[in-house]
């Protein structure tokens, strides 16, 4: 399929559509009518389905659409060279693979860490995943906005810098005590929120709306499972071969080599900000309230899960955490420079959010408590268990490109639907099967179809956004679904966690406690398949009935 070419006349010239034929003023739709359609501006004549934006015709503004929908330099509109951009597209795609990564290395050395470190508590270790999680999903608003502000390429190479960093601190961790290693996985996650928002945003600035542009936001997704396998794999074979420090000590230095190519390789990005006022135009103010109320809020269900609900101060930390997000919408509604723009919230951007936390809290669930199910209750090495995810890095490949080529096909809503049954049904398999059966049977079938609802769910969910944003906001559009993502990791770990420990009986029915957390994230699936149901009848547009 060729795309128009459009040049900027004085008078919007009249094109025919390489598609319909039909004539169309101006091309495509631009980047603020896009964010019309998705958020539903009243000044539009005609409300269109926010997952499917349509063509505009009649366009008030002049748009610059280019043949090649290849990416451009910011500030000279140059297109990069091919070679060129495929190493950018894979420095930005590394930054989700290495995040992943981190996650996976934790996954793979619960038990071997935990007992280096003293940590015998079973509900205590999911700490080292979900304090990752926590700060990865918690600060990913603000560090959107320090991209939007202070330039997305600069914050990209920051996000390497602090994640090397804090990576050579965990491991460093192993001669000081828990609590310091939670402190430094902690810290840690702050890189990868700075990565996600501000990688995506690069992508979303250098690319028109395009089949090209879908794909590389596919690309982005795909690389998900794998880095957690690739993650786990090295991880475990540091821990079996050498010690499971040097897992982090080698993720340091990698981190380090791709800041300095990003910083060679990716063309400058626009930013938004100037030195007057940038704590007021950072929101600075509501950033700290917010993340504030996030960590309290995720603390006292993960502590909860450990400790138990009896424990006062659990109670209290949920309960001032609660009291900061408050103060967080109010200081939101009257803010100059607001974290999330009120004019962005609508039921739909509701649905949307609502589907990705039930599916990725339940993917949390699902990754964790098969790890512990094949490491505990089969009494298999970190190595033969990260190969057994090595499918997940395959599935979830094939995943990323189908939904690429499906994204400009059909609508988003079905997208959506499919990933959410996709996690059900992985997280089914897992959560009935024996002990004693052979991986080839229902562990294998989980491992094959619950990266299709990451690498469906992902980028369906980022493009609405993406498409709902002007182009000074794609750090914030990037946010909301990363925020999303990586919070309800965190969440979902706490609530099966509670769940497990008040079911498992003191560590004397480790099957039915892993299986009781699992049933919860079925039971998140469940009701994550209800609200995208909903959501498509919603969206669904009007005399389409009988038609798909």
């Amino acid at each position: 399929m060729t795309d128009p070419v459009f040049k900027v006349q004085d008078s919007p010239p009249v094109e025919k559509s390489a598609d319909t034929g039909s004539s169309v003023q101006d091309g495509e739709v631009s980047d603020v009518e896009k964010a019309d359609l998705t958020t539903g501006n009243p000044n539009r004549n005609e409300p269109s389905d926010p997952a499917m934006p349509e063509e505009s015709e009649g366009s008030d503004k002049t748009a610059i659409e280019f043949p090649d929908n290849r990416p451009r330099h910011a500030k000279t509109g140059e297109p990069l060279s091919l070679p060129r951009e495929i190493i950018v597209v894979i420095v930005v795609c590394l930054a989700q693979l290495m995040t992943q990564a981190g996650l996976g290395q934790a996954l793979a050395t619960t038990i071997i860490a935990g007992d280096s470190l003293g940590i015998t508590n079973p509900a205590s270790r999911s700490w080292e995943i979900a304090a990752y999680s926590l700060t990865v999903g918690t600060f990913i608003l603000p560090a959107g906005r320090w991209g939007d502000l202070l330039g997305h390429k600069r914050m990209f190479v920051i996000g390497f810098a602090w994640f090397s960093l804090w990576s050579l601190l965990v491991g460093i961790s192993v001669y000081v005590d828990p609590i310091f290693f939670d402190f430094c996985r902690g810290m840690q996650g702050i890189g990868p929120a700075i990565l996600i928002p501000n990688g995506i945003a690069i992508l979303g600035t250098l690319y028109p709306p395009s089949v090209r542009k879908d794909m590389a936001f596919a690309l982005f997704g795909s690389v998900a499972p794998g880095g957690a396998t690739l993650g786990a794999v090295f991880a475990s074979l540091f821990a079996e071969l050498l010690w499971w420090p040097w897992a982090y000590w080698v993720m340091a230095i990698a981190c380090l080599i791709i800041s300095g190519v990003a910083w060679m390789v990716i063309p400058s990005c626009p930013s938004n900000g100037g030195k007057s006022g940038l704590f007021q135009r950072l929101d600075g103010l509501g950033s700290i309230f917010g993340v504030g109320g996030l960590v309290l809020i995720n603390v006292a269900w993960n502590q909860g899960s450990s400790i138990g609900w009896t424990t006062t101060y659990t109670y209290i930390l949920l309960l001032i955490g609660f009291l900061l997000l408050a103060i967080f919408a109010f200081i939101e509604s009257r803010a100059a420079y607001p974290l999330i723009p009120g004019t962005i919230l609508n039921t739909k951007l509701g649905f949307v959010l609502g589907c990705i936390a039930c599916g990725w809290g339940t993917f949390g669930i699902w990754v964790y408590y098969t790890f512990q199910f094949l490491l505990t209750l089969r009494a298999q090495t970190p190595l033969l268990v990260s190969a057994e995810f090595v499918p997940c890095a395959i599935s979830g490949l094939c995943a990323a490109v189908t939904t690429g080529i499906l994204m400009s096909r059909i609508r988003h809503p079905y997208i959506m639907l499919t990933a959410l049954c996709c996690f059900l049904t992985g997280t089914i398999l897992v959560a009935t099967q024996p002990v004693q059966q052979t991986y080839w049977a229902q562990t294998f079938v989980s491992m094959i179809i619950t990266p299709w609802g990451m690498d469906m769910s992902f980028p369906a969910g980022t493009l609405i956004l993406s498409a709902a944003m002007p182009r000074e906001h794609q750090g914030l559009a990037a946010s909301l679904v990363s925020t999303v993502v990586n919070y309800s990791i965190s969440i979902g770990l706490g609530l099966a966690g509670t769940v497990e420990s008040n079911v498992e009986k003191g560590g004397l029915d480790m099957l039915k406690g892993y299986r009781a957390a699992l049933y919860m994230g079925i039971g998140l699936a469940g009701l994550g398949i209800a609200v995208a149901a909903v959501f498509t009848v919603a969206t669904r547009p009007r005399g389409s009935v009988g038609k798909g």
